[in-house]
């Protein structure tokens, strides 16, 4: 027995080397622009469905998903066969724009898909390989067609890490066209959420568009995420999406919809906007399409096709392989109800997590759409941010006759400062307990799921079960501990020891 418990110690120790030796070297090389490696110092080795292995064995939930990009999760067997396929085929892996078998077939398979009125007359349009070059062709299509130049987007917003793509998300130090109010509940921007304040976000924008002196020209296009991701797991009212169509539909206005993490099943519905039934101009695609692989298009309505050729281009453009794998995810999603699926299973982790709402004070909201979700949390101790404090004078000194304006009512609570600090510690709590999540939202405290849509019934619960004993480890160790005591020790919930086979 010693010399097994010797063996295995000797094994780990080496395990646990490789692993700090890999992440080192990283750090001693790679960019300071690294993100998710900082909060994740885990070294995958093997994975299959939501299960990721690391270096120094140690065994990982993956509600990270590629950021959303792995609609089945890792190594899904429809997507490793499709893959092998081309490649023992002996066909070339990369064409730039040649009309391929591969090619044809994702394009068939996509088409399927759009939702009605676009995928009859759509045109699409092969990028570079990652969504941000999607939604770069998407600004150059609506400024050709239209002849004008501005971008309408929103607070929040995020579509890419390049340069017109950036300017047109929440964080953007210098934008280049309309920023408009995206409506929320928790934090909105009216202090009223609900329909009131989604109405509100909507009549704000038609006066902008209509005022003369508003300082917003008439626009080549406006972009919208139908679910904001990046900006904290916010979806989009469907009565407020619709407005948005009528508005931009009425003034000529290319309504461009950035599907590039929501799409595929993700919301609960095949591409998000199918939930208001809205049909835009424009749709900016990536991540899941590539069925892991990297992939993304413009798919838009054939009067917008008024490129010349070669007006946008790209040399891996043509990726046999991520089209093969994207043709296959597309058609396991469409074919076995995975939409449908997320649906289900996304309304009832939402219900679940509903009670850490109650159960602690640091959870601040709960919200999402089919398996995105995201647990917003909060500064228990602080002042809530509608709280009625005076506001400034003439001189920056406190004026009570000019109050800072109350969250409406309509609110069952004024939102409690975002607290990042906590938000983080959830997230380590997390990986200590083998589960790994993202974070997200204004300032960066949303915990955020993204769950492949294979994800069963029992790894929900395991994902939900360690997230919960996290956020209990996190608010006992934030001072004034953030918990409301009603009999929960943190020590009483079902434990799970590995994935489902049945779930790869």
């Amino acid at each position: 027995m010693a010399v097994t418990e010797s063996v295995a110690e000797s094994a780990y120790g080496g395990a646990r080397s490789v692993h700090e030796g890999i992440l080192g070297r990283q750090s001693a090389r790679e960019s300071a622009a690294r993100t998710y490696a900082r909060a994740l110092p885990i070294v995958p080795v093997r994975a299959r469905g939501l299960t990721i292995e690391g270096a120094d064995g140690r065994r990982y939930l993956d509600c990270l998903s590629g950021a959303g990009a792995l609609a089945l999760g890792h190594n899904h067997p429809v997507v490793l066969e499709a893959i092998r396929k081309v490649l023992d085929s002996g066909a070339p892996l990369s064409v730039l724009d040649l009309a391929t078998p591969v090619k044809d077939a994702f394009i068939t398979e996509l088409f399927r898909t759009l939702p009605p009125g676009l995928a009859d007359r759509a045109r699409v349009q092969f990028c570079g390989p990652a969504g941000t070059d999607a939604v770069e062709a998407a600004f150059k299509l609506v400024r050709a067609a239209t002849g004008r130049t501005g971008i309408l987007s929103f607070t929040g917003a995020y579509h890419g890490m390049t340069a017109d793509a950036l300017a047109a998300s929440g964080g953007a130090g210098e934008p280049r066209g309309g920023r408009l109010p995206y409506p929320q509940d928790y934090r909105c921007p009216f202090g009223v959420g609900g329909p009131r304040g989604a109405g509100l976000a909507a009549r704000f924008t038609e006066s902008l568009l209509d005022d003369p002196k508003s300082g917003v020209p008439l626009a080549a296009g406006m972009i919208l995420e139908p679910v904001q991701g990046e900006g904290g797991v916010i979806p989009a009212p469907d009565n407020w999406m619709r407005r948005m169509r009528a508005l931009t539909a009425d003034r000529s206005i290319p309504l461009i919809a950035d599907e590039i993490q929501t799409g595929v099943g993700r919301t609960g519905a095949f591409w998000a906007v199918q939930h208001s039934g809205v049909t835009p101009d424009v749709m900016v695609l990536s991540k899941a399409i590539g069925g892991s692989l990297p992939l993304a298009v413009v798919v838009y309505h054939e009067d917008l096709d008024v490129w010349r050729p070669g007006a946008h281009a790209g040399t891996f453009r043509g990726n046999q392989l991520a089209m093969a794998a994207g043709t296959a995810t597309l058609a396991h999603v469409r074919e076995h109800g995975l939409a449908e699926r997320a649906a289900d299973l996304g309304a009832r982790m939402l219900s679940d997590l509903a009670s850490l709402g109650t159960e602690f004070d640091c959870v601040g909201d709960v919200r999402g759409r089919g398996l995105m979700i995201g647990l917003e949390l909060v500064d228990p101790d602080g002042r809530p941010t509608g709280e009625n404090t005076p506001g400034p004078g003439p001189h920056g000194a406190p004026d009570d006759s000019c109050p800072a304006p109350r969250t409406s009512p309509e609110s069952a609570t004024e939102p409690l400062p975002a607290s990042p600090g906590l938000a983080a510690a959830v997230q380590r709590e997390c990986l200590d307990r083998g589960l790994i999540v993202e974070l997200g939202g204004r300032h960066n405290s949303v915990v955020r799921l993204l769950p492949p849509l294979t994800i069963s019934d029992e790894q929900a619960a395991a994902v939900l079960d360690r997230l919960s004993d996290a956020v209990a480890a996190a608010a006992r160790g934030h001072q004034g501990d953030g918990h409301r005591d009603n009999g929960h020790q943190g020590d009483g919930r079902r434990r799970y020891d590995g994935p489902s086979e049945r779930a790869g």
